[in-house]
């Protein structure tokens, strides 16, 4: 079963990296990484883009907000599950989606 993790982000470059690597160290292995950036005027997009696999998602446009953002990640998502993690936050340990999955 795929998991579909959404984060929206804008202008988090001292935040988005921890919150990435809180996924990817994830012990379960069918997740896929969707990142939708407002556009951000750091270097965000820079930080992000070697986290990005083939079977993730990053998008960076102008939006109407971080709902917008969200709901742009949930039209992208492919996954059966869809969890969101915010740009400023990090999950509390490795199993957290195998948990959720189980």
């Amino acid at each position: 079963m795929k998991v579909s993790i959404i984060t929206a982000t804008y202008n988090r470059n001292k935040t988005i990296i921890r919150a990435i690597k809180s996924i990817k160290k994830q012990i379960y292995p069918n997740i896929q990484l969707v990142v939708i950036d407002g556009e951000s005027t750091d270097n965000t997009t820079d930080l992000v883009k070697p986290f990005i696999d083939k079977n993730d998602v990053y998008l960076s446009e102008k939006d109407d907000g971080i709902y917008d953002a969200l709901n742009k990640g949930i039209k992208l998502a492919t996954g059966e599950i869809i969890g969101f993690l915010h740009s400023d936050d990090m999950y509390f340990d490795n199993y957290v989606i195998s948990k959720v999955v189980d």
